[in-house]
């Protein structure tokens, strides 16, 4: 019998992201999946409430964070890991391939300080690898195509598929960032989709004015996204999914904080080294446009 963890959900609205507490139904430890840093690009603040409501959350129910872990590395949002390792001593953890995204955005940024080894994580995670999370198991299934690091996180009867997939209404993730792959993204959707029928999947963001829904949604099942997703589901074509992906990437704003986002999320959450004034800075790169 697959075991069901206890899943907690924390909507964003600045970024419609989801973070997740996922637990052991009847024990203490616990994983947090891709927590967010509450920023103000504007001002060039943040702070961490949304971080704390997860560790609250946690606290009340008398749950051990154990692990740390990032579906991939966010253009929308920064990530919390940093402050949640702090205040808990958990490890962070992402997939091994984030080397190769280290290696596209380094230069992009004049970031001399990251690694392009994945140092700034405490866990790379490959294919078919397994976490301990007290009777449940962490299994890593590498899931890329929206960047070439993805990783999806199989929990039981319970996948959080990061931006693979989003709720039937929307549809699958973008691929045209550096790295991104429209016929990786439709294998790795297959992949998913070849799971149990019943198998719960847990989606990273949510888009209502797009969706045309009244109220977010974030939890599918396989059984649903095969049947009403509204670009993969039963029948769709690798050669129309492609087609399909591409032509509405080409169309597609950059997000609003990609620029921030990428360059600490590829430093693990952490923030540039200040400078020497002691002032930390984000790069923003500038060019004529096109």
């Amino acid at each position: 019998m697959t075991v069901a963890p206890h899943v907690d959900a924390f909507f964003d609205a600045a970024t419609n992201t989801i973070s997740y507490l996922v637990s052991e139904p009847d024990g203490p430890a616990a994983a947090v999946i891709d927590p967010v840093l509450d920023y103000d690009h504007a001002r060039g603040t943040f702070h961490t409430a949304s971080a704390q409501a997860v560790l609250d959350a946690a606290r009340a129910r008398g749950l051990t964070i154990q692990w740390i872990l990032e579906t991939h590395a966010h253009a929308d949002h920064l990530s919390a890991a940093p402050f949640l390792k702090e205040q808990t001593g958990a490890a962070i953890a992402i997939g091994e391939h984030i080397t190769q995204v280290q290696h596209i955005f380094a230069p992009v940024f004049g970031a001399a300080d990251v690694s392009r080894s994945g140092a700034e994580f405490d866990r790379l995670l490959s294919e078919g690898d397994t976490l301990p999370l007290g009777a449940l198991t962490v299994e890593v299934m590498h899931t890329p195509g929206h960047t070439p690091a993805c990783v999806s996180y199989r929990i039981g009867d319970a996948v959080f598929v990061g931006d693979t997939l989003f709720m039937p209404d929307y549809g699958s993730a973008r691929t045209d960032f550096p790295g991104g792959d429209a016929h990786a993204l439709y294998a790795s959707i297959q992949r998913l989709l070849a799971l149990p029928p019943d198998t719960r999947l847990f989606l990273c963001h949510d888009y209502l004015p797009e969706a045309g829904r009244d109220n977010h949604a974030w939890e599918s099942s396989v059984a649903e996204q095969r049947a009403n997703n509204v670009h993969a589901h039963d029948g769709i074509s690798e050669a129309d999914f492609v087609a399909m992906r591409e032509t509405r990437d080409a169309h597609l704003p950059a997000p609003r904080l990609l620029l921030p986002s990428v360059q600490v999320n590829i430093r693990a959450g952490h923030l540039p080294p200040p400078d020497a004034n002691g002032a930390t800075y984000l790069r923003i790169p500038v060019k004529p446009a096109a």
